[in-house]
Order: structure tokens, then C-alpha cells, then sequence
């Protein structure tokens, strides 16, 4: 296998393309400004909201937030893996790609060593490979591939979605992959193998399963999803949580339905992994599966970044109904102006995989077409038992409406919602918007520990709709604004300022200090260059969304302001301990140093 790609060619190679050339050649750009722009190939919109900035060499949809330099596009767009963009790049620039020898010591170009998460990537793909050689050659794969066969799949349709066989016993996958401790400790990171409490023994996680990987945006296998051969249960059982792997957040067959379209018009949420590779044997290569989770905000802001619009495809049970309930309260804070939603509730009994081999793919098609509009399922789902002859059923449905509506938002389609609520119930529009402002919004669920602290910066943003309800992460939106304005990390004295800070965002934003104060030539499209290829690349555009709206003018007051609220979060830890000794005895209680050290963090803390 080749070495890496010295991160000195990919500097140079950055340096020597222009990516609006690199982006004219794939879609029309026009001039706009200091900037171009056109109608962003990533999602579906009538006026063109994507611009390319060759002062910067950095592109940006001001509608999805596809974002970063001329590799991330190539990547994005022509859907290859970073080396193959580099390749195609160079032959552009008429560059041949250079490789550094695998055993050779990297040298410090400010570059962080390889993160443990391209381990359990190589790990999760060796996994793969073992589960599709077992359901080759185990001697009991035939009972497998029975199932399968039972089950209607093909075996084309089985090596694209690279469906193995974890045959029956405790170690097998142990044995095969876990030589030294190193790899054991990564087959357990990586969810592979459990280790039991009472004892310390280890074995396989997936035994006697048919193995479904689930691979992310890039095909990489993140997790995998294995169904018993019989009904025992649990029937399905899913990897847990891992570095690489958040169940919330993944959409099973998303990059197969990716990979087969050049652009994607729609996509069906199902409920299963065999209702994926059914529809797609059938023809229907746009069907993806949440992972044993209800659908959530992370997942359909997924979704819409790749199409605009989106069919919930749910059993119309109880439990059917009741998925569909949480769906539709997802998709609310998503549904921007131009895009679509549907709800379809098949017969008892039947699943979108009986279904299509039972009526073939073009009654399928046709009855996805009839799925309720996500405004007319609304309004039905809240009606339910409700009296609307009545002003107690009116003022009800008013009552249960109104705060989902406000969900959505601002534009076309809530101005319409609220207009369709005023027909029902005769109460007028700005009557109901006052009736939305008084009214609490639905609880949220708790943030996860990701998403805390939460800090907006001073500068407002530009009114774009969108994105005005942005919560901000002051780790991430310092990143980003280092990111867009290398030069301000001059100001920035040393990364040993935020050591107390602790997660892979904290670990990103000391490395990006470290890295300009070594290389303070760097500039933007050289900084994406030197993650793209990384585990991080996801919070790298994750902070580049945050900061993409300020304007160079003021980002040095807004760097200087954020950074200070980090300083401060040591400051008030270590005040808050102090305090609460405090608490438990008197002033004059504390030793000279505890007093000295108190003057001092109040001093701080209040700037003097």
C-alpha cells in the first residue's frame, strides 16, 4: 500500500490550482463581486447561494453549509476519497503525487501525529472483510446465505452493500484480528468485542448474525447492524456509541444512495436495513435507515443537505404512528423554504420490503407519491379526536398547532402554516403569532456534552434566516475564525492558555495555535488541507459554519472576546472552588496563599 501524501506537496498543490478553475470546469459560476456564484450542486435551490472566494481559495453555501478548499470539492462533488482528489488535482497542476515511505519517522511540520480514530477506522474495515469472508467460506455459511436468499436478495445486491456472516461462537473475530494488545484495545474501542465485567474475559459482540456495515459520508465503515437467522431477540443489534460511530447522527445506505445518483432528488426514511437493500435491489437506490433510534434534527439536516425532499416511510401501527410523531417534530426546525416532506403509513403487515416485491418498484414509486404533505399530517395528527365544529376543539387545535408551527423557520412556507391554522380555527395569523410568541416552544432535549458551553459571540450576524437561531460553541467558533483569518493567531500568545480545556474541539483549537504559530505563512486553504485527510474534518466544518458570517473587519474583536470567555472558564472553576470552601468557614480562615490566590482570580475576573 502507497504512504501518505506529504503534507508539503498537498501546501504546494493548494497553491498552485485556483479553485474557481478547479469549480468551473464541474458547474457555471458568475461573477459576483469580489466573489463568484452559482446554484449549489449539494442541494437543490432556485437562487444560487453558493460562493467561491479566490481571495481566500474557499467556497461556501450559504444554504447547507457545504463548505471548504479545491480538495474538499473535488471530494464532495466527484464523490472520491482524498487521494483521489489529490490525484486528480496534481494532473491538473501537472504534478506527479510523491509518497513517503511507510516505515520512514514523519518529520514535525506542525502536523499532529495520526488520531486513534484511523485505527478504528482500519480496524472496522478489517471487520468487513472478515464478516464477507465468513459468509463465503465458514462451513456454516450456507445457513446465511439461505436466509438470504429467502429473503430475496441477490448477490449483487449483497456485495454492494458488503453484507457478511458473524458465524456462531464467542472469538472468532477476536482470534482473526485481535493478534496483540493493541488490536484488542481497538477491537474494543471500536464496540467489536466486549469485555465482561466480572472477570475481564473478551468475546465477539456479533455472533451468528448477518452483519450490515454502516459506512459514513466517505465509505468508511463506522459501526455495523447484525440480524439473528431465526426470531430470537434481540433481532437486530447495533454497535454502540464509539469515537466514530454516533447512532443519532448516521443514516444507514445514505453513501450507497449517494454513490448511485448523480444527483439525488429525494429520499425514504424506512425503519429497517432489509427495507434498504430490498428497495435498492428493486430500483429504488434512495431509501435510508435510522439506526435504532428515532429520526432526530441531526439526522434530516443530513438528509437535506443532499436533496430536498424527504418521504418518512412508516408501518401504520401505533408504533408506526407514533415514529411518525417524533419525525415530524424533527423535520419542524428544518424546513426551510423548498423543501418537502411527506408521512406514508403502509398497510398492517406490510414493510417497504414485502411491499415492493409484492407490487413491484412502479406501484412503490406511485404510492410514495401519495404520502401526506408534512402540513397536512400536522394538522391531522393534532386533530385527532378533537371536535372542530366546536370553539373548544378550535381553540384546542389552536392551543396544540401553534407552537409546532413556530418551530418552523422564518419564510414562505411557516406564513402559510399559520394561514392554514387561521382557516381551521378563524383566528387570525398575527392573532396566532402573538398566541406562538407567548407560548413556550416544545422542551428540547438535553444538549449532549459536546455542545456544552454554549456562548453567542457580541457581533450579530447577517440576517440570513436560515441560520439566525445559531447557538454557538465559543471552542468551535474560535477555530473557525483562525480558520477563515490565520493572521489573528499572532495575537494569540500560547495553546497553553486553554489546556484546561478538555474534548477533541479543545485538542483541534490548541493544535491550530500551535500549528500558525510555527507556520504563520499558512493561509486558509492550506489549513483545510491539512485536516481533510483527518478524523476531524467533520469539526473543522463544524466551525467554519459558525464563524463563515463574520466579516474580516471584525474578527479580531471577536476572536479577542471568545477567547477571553475561554480563559475565563479556568477562572471561574478555580473562584467557584474557592467559594465553596468559603462556604464552610470564614474569610479569615484561609491561609495567606488561599487569600492571596483569591484577590488575584477576583482581579481576573473582573479585568483589573
Amino acid at each position: 500500500m502507497a504512504g501518505r501524501i506529504p503534507q508539503a506537496f498537498i501546501d504546494d498543490l493548494l497553491e498552485r490550482v485556483d479553485i474557481v478553475e478547479v469549480i468551473e470546469r464541474r458547474l457555471p459560476l458568475k461573477k459576483s463581486g469580489r466573489n463568484y456564484s452559482a446554484r449549489c450542486p449539494f442541494h437543490d435551490e432556485k437562487t444560487p447561494s453558493f460562493s467561491v472566494s479566490p481571495d481566500k481559495q474557499f467556497y461556501y453555501c450559504f444554504g447547507c453549509g457545504a463548505g471548504g478548499n479545491a480538495i474538499g470539492f473535488v471530494m464532495d462533488y466527484d464523490r472520491v476519497d482524498f487521494p483521489i482528489a489529490v490525484e486528480n488535482l496534481a494532473t491538473l497542476a501537472g504534478l506527479s503525487v510523491p509518497r513517503e515511505e511507510r516505515d520512514r519517522p514523519q518529520r514535525d511540520s506542525g502536523r499532529e501525529p495520526a488520531k486513534p480514530q484511523k485505527d478504528l477506522f482500519n480496524i472496522l474495515d478489517a471487520a468487513a472483510r472478515f464478516y464477507r469472508e465468513q459468509l463465503r467460506h465458514h462451513p456454516q455459511a450456507a445457513r446465511a446465505v439461505d436466509y438470504l436468499k429467502g429473503r430475496g436478495l441477490s448477490g449483487e445486491i449483497a456485495r454492494d452493500f458488503g453484507i457478511g456472516y458473524a458465524p456462531p461462537g464467542w472469538d472468532n473475530l477476536l482470534q482473526a484480528l485481535g493478534k496483540d494488545d493493541r488490536d484488542r484495545q481497538l477491537l474494543i474501542d471500536s464496540g467489536m468485542v466486549v469485555v465482561k465485567e466480572e472477570d475481564g474475559r473478551m468475546y465477539d459482540r456479533f455472533r451468528d448474525r448477518i452483519m450490515f456495515p454502516i459506512l459514513d459520508n466517505r465509505g468508511r465503515v463506522i459501526a455495523f447492524g447484525g440480524r439473528v437467522l431465526t426470531d430470537e431477540k434481540p433481532k437486530y443489534l447495533n454497535s454502540p456509541e464509539t469515537a466514530v460511530f454516533h447512532k443519532g447522527k448516521e443514516l444507514y445506505g445514505l453513501y450507497q444512495a449517494r454513490r448511485a445518483q448523480r444527483q439525488v432528488q429525494r429520499l425514504v426514511v424506512v425503519e429497517g436495513y432489509m427495507d434498504v437493500v430490498a428497495l435498492a435491489q428493486f430500483g429504488i437506490p434512495y431509501a435510508v435507515a435510522t439506526l435504532g433510534t428515532a429520526t432526530s434534527i441531526d439526522h434530516l439536516k443530513k438528509v437535506f443537505r443532499h436533496c430536498p425532499e424527504v418521504i418518512f416511510c412508516f408501518d401504520g401501527d401505533r408504533a408506526g404512528r407514533q415514529a411518525a410523531r417524533r419525525a415530524l417534530e424533527a423535520a419542524l426546525p428544518v424546513m426551510e423554504d423548498g423543501r418537502q416532506a411527506r408521512f406514508l403509513f403502509l398497510p398492517e403487515g406490510e414493510d417497504p420490503d414485502t411491499l415492493v416485491r409484492a407490487k413491484g418498484t412502479a406501484t412503490f414509486e406511485q404510492l410514495l407519491g401519495t404520502g401526506q404533505p408534512l402540513g397536512d399530517y400536522l394538522f391531522s395528527a393534532v386533530s385527532e379526536g378533537l371536535d372542530l365544529e366546536s370553539m373548544e376543539g378550535r381553540a384546542r387545535l389552536s392551543t396544540l398547532a401553534a407552537p409546532l408551527i413556530g418551530l418552523l423557520p422564518e419564510g414562505v412556507y411557516k406564513m402559510l402554516m399559520l394561514d392554514s391554522l387561521a382557516e381551521r380555527t378563524g383566528i387570525s395569523s398575527q392573532r396566532l403569532i402573538n398566541l406562538i410568541q407567548q407560548t413556550p416552544p416544545p422542551t428540547p432535549a438535553p444538549p449532549t456534552a459536546e455542545e456544552k458551553p454554549h456562548y453567542t459571540p457580541p457581533i450579530q450576524r447577517r440576517p440570513l434566516p436560515p441560520r439566525a437561531e445559531i447557538v454557538r460553541n465559543p471552542t468551535l467558533y474560535a477555530i473557525g475564525l483562525l480558520l477563515l483569518n490565520p493572521r489573528l493567531a499572532q495575537q494569540v500568545d500560547s495553546a497553553d492558555a486553554f489546556a484546561h480545556l478538555s474534548g477533541d474541539a479543545a485538542q483541534l483549537l490548541r493544535d491550530i495555535i500551535d500549528l500558525l504559530h510555527k507556520r504563520p505563512e499558512s493561509n486558509t486553504h492550506m489549513l483545510l488541507g491539512h485536516w481533510y485527510d483527518q478524523p476531524w474534518r467533520t469539526l473543522v466544518a463544524e466551525a467554519i459554519d459558525q464563524a463563515f458570517y463574520v466579516p474580516d473587519t471584525g474578527a479580531a474583536a471577536e476572536l479577542t472576546e471568545t477567547l477571553s470567555h475561554l480563559r475565563q472558564d479556568r477562572i471561574r472553576n478555580e473562584l467557584d472552588s474557592l467559594v465553596d470552601k468559603l462556604r464552610s468557614a470564614n474569610y479569615a480562615d484561609l491561609t495567606p496563599q488561599e487569600k492571596l490566590q483569591l484577590h488575584q482570580l477576583l482581579s481576573q475576573k473582573h479585568g483589573k
